[in-house]
């Protein structure tokens, strides 16, 4: 039985000792990409054979989506684009014009992006989804497509294919849609499969089983693309990997290669943000800054029963289990925003401390309108700073985030994603808070990005004493910030203890089953 099968992810398959082994599915040379007299992307070349999995990795800006979207025929028509070779399944790529692109689009070369949400047409079934390339590329009768339709839905492990070709996006997990869409686009049988950051919002244990059919689907013969930020992803999966960074490859190789011996300076910080380094808690015990005792919540149905735990004051304490598994409502209790309907929170001398929330999504948080600097401003006003002073603490919260104060004069929308997430907790910081609950606060974040992110919030508490609720779906964040762990699983706190002791030696199978999907080596 294949790794796909199985649910696990196993080491990447043998694929071609060279990516030229075999006639190339995807073959790029010299590939050059300027927008508005700036270039972007520029001499990009690599190849992909059939059954081999080539990842392209970089952060945000390296040229990843670019790349991909020249591949696909999708860049704007204002691009200046030129390539010495760019063939799609032996098809001259190069000059094709817009209805040869579609010709080629699905049937020869198709796309798996990141948000399967957002890609899915919310008011279509699944199965009319799957079945759109089928009628575009295809000459199947109604019939023969809803019975192909069933095989694809079976080919990706949709469980129960027949109910989820009727039921529509909303009504899927996250990993059961993006299933749904690597069906769709394997639908008319491609050479080339890209898939673009398609684990990056999944649950570890999902995240293991997409990762794992796309191996599956590389090892069946189809030559895969895959597109990340994820260097644990990448080592699960690639047979190679292209290195980008500001639109030129710095290095390329073997990955079982690069990722243990990487050459290239920036490549080896890649790697490096990417690994997980345990946490050393402080000595001694902490004392109690809240006790929890058997708190219970219900909404259509209990999401979280029977919670017991101790918030220690100047640590940080990790909540992590999958999606629906109760971490963010346990969140919000301690918050104050929601009422367990059962059990008791008790804050040591009886009064909830100053506790102030960082969101996962700090674009969604920020009111987009309003710069930086006026939506700091109004944190401070709410925490009672007189207005004359309010302008130079902003500037100053900024400065103590890593920031230059310059930056409060742009709104959210001009910042990065590092920048947005150190502005949110700036304003967070506003408040002079004693607590901070950060809600998977570097799940978008690239590995050096989410690393500074993880070092800020570490000097942060040590500087101010902060006690920190640091929920995430992410065991390498976890290990590297928590200093105690909880584990939850349908709404229960399954294992819990100093983090490092449950990571080390875990006891429930559910933790268990966590580490070996985040661990790469499993």
């Amino acid at each position: 039985m294949s790794a796909a099968e199985s649910g696990g992810v196993g080491p990447p398959g043998p694929g071609p000792s060279s990516p030229l082994a075999l006639r190339p599915a995807l073959l790029v040379e010299g590939l050059r990409i300027g927008i508005d007299r700036r270039v972007l992307v520029d001499d990009v070349s690599f190849a992909v054979a059939p059954g081999e999995c080539v990842a392209l990795v970089g952060e945000s800006g390296a040229g990843k989506s670019l790349t991909v979207r020249a591949l696909l025929g999708l860049l704007p028509e204002h691009a200046d684009v030129s390539a010495e070779t760019l063939e799609v399944d032996g098809v001259d790529a190069r000059r094709l014009p817009e209805r040869e692109w579609r010709a080629l689009r699905g049937a020869r070369i198709a796309l798996v992006s990141q948000d399967a949400l957002v890609s899915l047409d919310p008011l279509r079934r699944i199965g009319a989804e799957v079945a759109e390339p089928l009628e575009i590329h295809g000459s199947l009768t109604r019939a023969e497509r809803a019975d192909r339709v069933r095989e694809l839905l079976a080919d990706v492990a949709m469980p129960d294919p027949e109910r989820r070709a009727r039921q529509r996006s909303h009504e899927l997990s996250g990993g059961l849609r993006q299933r749904a869409l690597i069906a769709s686009a394997l639908a008319a049988d491609p050479a080339v499969l890209i898939a673009d950051e398609p684990t990056t919002a999944l649950d570890a244990t999902v995240q293991a089983r997409v990762l794992a059919l796309l191996r599956g689907i590389a090892d069946d013969g189809t030559a895969v693309v895959f597109v990340s930020h994820d260097m644990a992803a990448v080592r699960r999966i690639a047979d190679r990997v292209v290195v980008l960074r500001d639109g030129r490859v710095v290095e390329q190789g073997p990955a079982s290669e690069l990722l243990a011996v990487p050459q290239d300076a920036y490549t080896r910080e890649l790697v490096l943000a990417s690994s997980r380094t345990p946490r050393t808690p402080p000595a001694g015990d902490a004392p109690v800054l809240a006790t929890v005792t058997g708190v219970g919540k219900s909404f259509d149905r209990p999401v979280l029963r029977d919670a017991s735990f101790v918030l220690r004051s100047g640590r940080t304490l990790g909540v992590v289990g999958e999606s629906g598994s109760g971490k963010t409502t346990l969140a919000r209790i301690l918050l104050g925003v929601e009422r367990a309907d059962t059990g008791t929170v008790a804050w040591a001398g009886g009064v909830r401390p100053r506790i102030q929330l960082v969101h996962q999504n700090p674009l969604g948080a920020f009111d987009p309108r309003w710069t930086i600097g006026r939506s700091l401003r109004e944190a401070l006003a709410a925490g009672g700073v007189p207005r004359g002073l309010r302008a130079s603490r902003a500037d100053a919260l900024l400065g103590e985030v890593g920031l230059d104060p310059a930056l409060a004069g742009r709104r959210p929308a001009a910042l990065s994603g590092g920048q947005r997430q150190r502005a949110a907790i700036a304003r967070a910081l506003a408040a002079d808070p004693e607590v901070l609950v950060l809600d998977e606060p570097v799940s978008a974040l690239d590995a050096t990005v989410r690393a500074r992110i993880l070092a800020l919030l570490d000097r942060l508490q040590r500087d101010r004493g902060l006690t920190m609720l640091l929920v995430s779906h992410d065991l390498g964040v976890i290990a590297s910030v928590a200093d105690d762990l909880l584990v939850m699983q349908d709404g229960a706190i399954v294992e819990q203890g100093p983090a490092a002791q449950v990571l080390d030696a875990p006891q429930h199978p559910f933790t268990r089953e966590l580490l070996a999907a985040s661990d790469p080596s499993v």
